[in-house]
């Protein structure tokens, strides 16, 4: 969303709206199997860190070391839910 420069791009505008509908069929795949409290909240922990990962990657953004334990506590949170709660 970034590069699409407040959607003035059409290429990144595009993929943004790809990207966009990709992760809601996600998750409404996920709600097949899952209950709304256990999808919903995995699916925006995973959302979340993949941001943090794309910001390290393309954008070259830099993460304080503290906050490198909250990232992990968040990835094993989603992990906690999943395991937990996802039957």
């Amino acid at each position: 969303m970034k590069l699409s420069h407040g959607f003035s791009n059409l290429k990144f505008t595009l993929l943004t709206i790809i990207g966009m509908i990709a992760s809601f069929g996600f998750l409404a795949l996920a709600l097949k199997k899952l209950p709304l409290g256990i999808a919903y909240p995995i699916w925006t922990g995973i959302g979340a860190v993949g941001s943090i990962l794309i910001g390290l990657i393309l954008f070259k953004d830099k993460i304080p070391p503290l906050t490198w334990l909250f990232i992990a506590c968040l990835v094993v949170g989603i992990i906690g839910i999943k395991v937990t709660g996802g039957h």
